[in-house]
Parts: structure tokens; C-alpha cells; sequence
């Protein structure tokens, strides 16, 4: 297949839902040494708490803050779709629902739930509410 092919080809939604989910699982997993120490921060003590917030506001080192709330912003997109596509991939599977027009419909709830949940703590995390 030459790459004019692949490019003028329009996947369907779910299976830019397929490629989603894989995607976020690799984010997840690029940024779980970031998780570890925002979790081992957040729980160790009073002070490391205060480090930990701190990071959202002063940065961490050379990272500023609002490169570290992208960052968690990324996990937090990224947690929110691998868990509704998993859930979807799992209602498809126990139920054998696996009709085309059900596979549309899923990927819309899929990416409208998972952006529309992200927005709404992305909103939070930045401090607009």
C-alpha cells in the first residue's frame, strides 16, 4: 500500500476510537513514573502535600506549571477514554453487540463522554470554577 492510499482513507469512528484507546493506554503508561510521584507526594506528609500543590502552580525544576497541569490534563483525557472505551469493549463483548451501527453509536458516546468529562476537570484544574 503506498502512502497516498493510506492517507486518503477515512477510517470509521470506531475505529478512531480503537486507535484512541491503544493511544491512551500509551500515554498512561509513558506518564506512570509522573503518577507514582504525584501519588507518593500527595500521601506521604503534610509538607510533600504542600509540594505537590505546589507543583501545579510553581512547576517542578525547569517545568513550569502549566506544563505540569498539561500533563495532567493528558493523564487525565487519557484515564477518562481508555476507561469508557474499555467499558465499551466490554458491553460488546458480554453482550455480543457487535452490529455496525452500534460500533457508531458507542464511539460517539465513547468521545463525547471521555472530551466532555475532560473539559469539565480540565476547567477545574486550571481554576476556572
Amino acid at each position: 500500500m503506498r502512502l497516498v492510499d493510506a492517507v486518503k482513507y477515512r477510517l470509521p469512528l470506531a475505529g478512531v476510537v480503537s486507535i484512541l484507546h491503544r493511544a491512551s493506554g500509551a500515554i498512561m503508561f509513558g506518564l506512570l513514573p509522573l503518577i507514582i510521584w504525584l501519588f507518593d507526594m500527595s500521601v506521604t506528609s503534610e509538607i510533600s502535600f504542600d509540594v505537590f500543590k505546589s507543583a501545579f502552580v510553581a512547576g517542578i525544576g525547569f517545568v513550569p506549571g502549566w506544563l505540569v497541569k498539561l500533563l495532567a490534563l493528558a493523564l487525565i483525557w487519557s484515564f477518562l477514554h481508555h476507561f469508557i472505551a474499555g467499558v465499551r469493549h466490554l458491553w460488546m463483548d458480554a453482550t455480543h453487540n457487535v452490529s455496525k451501527e452500534f460500533g457508531r453509536q458507542s464511539a460517539v458516546v465513547t468521545l463525547v463522554a471521555s472530551g466532555v468529562l475532560t473539559v469539565a476537570l480540565g476547567a477545574k484544574l486550571f481554576g476556572l470554577f
